[in-house]
């Protein structure tokens, strides 16, 4: 065999392995270079990973923060909403608990009375301090009176005929009043209207 046929089979002559393009120390080299490669791109895609689990771990806390926040909001609302639609009514309650006092007042001047004017004038001064306490907290009571019917305000009870042309459609008589509170209707006048 010579020599050119030992190097195709794999046996080297002493000066081939020199000539030779691709001998062990170079492979290994490069695979060296490789390897380290891909352990440096291992470890960025690791220092990756624990960044985003760590940007999500933040982030799930955020939710988790807002999501509690968020039900403590409702629960104090719908707290709220029920103290506020039990005392609705307290402001009002307390400001008519002086014309309560004062119909007690009247109530026992009744009995031991013997002059009814002054029991009179005394009804009619709590009355008069009944409407203006309603007033003060937005009540307005509706003129319906010689108005015309108007079915967005007036409940008709009946209608009664007229003399006067000018009174038919009109109411002529309030059965029950009308109220406004706050320039919103709340109550809607029962009337008789003329034909």
């Amino acid at each position: 065999m010579n020599t050119d046929e030992r190097n195709y089979t794999g046996q080297h002559s002493e000066g081939s392995e020199e000539n030779s393009p691709g001998t062990l120390d170079d492979m290994n080299t490069d695979e060296n270079i490789a390897g380290a490669a891909n352990l440096d791109s291992i470890t960025r895609t690791e220092e990756e990973l624990e960044k985003l689990q760590g940007e999500l771990k933040e982030q799930k806390e955020k939710y988790l923060r807002l999501f509690a926040e968020f039900d403590n909001f409702r629960k104090r609302s719908a707290r709220e909403n029920l103290e506020i639609r039990q005392t609705a009514g307290k402001e009002i309650i307390i400001s008519l608990l002086d014309v309560l006092d004062d119909c007690d007042r009247a109530e026992k001047q009744l009995q031991s009375a013997e002059n009814i004017g002054q029991v009179k004038d005394g009804i009619q001064l709590v009355f008069s301090k009944l409407r203006s306490i309603l007033q003060s907290k937005g009540l307005k009571a509706m003129q319906s009176i010689h108005t015309d019917f108007d079915v967005e305000k007036h409940e008709a009870i009946t209608e009664i005929p007229v003399q006067d042309p000018s009174l038919q459609g009109k109411v002529i008589d309030d059965v029950q009043k009308g109220y406004y509170l706050n320039d919103k209707i709340i109550r809607f006048a029962k009337v008789v209207v003329g034909k």
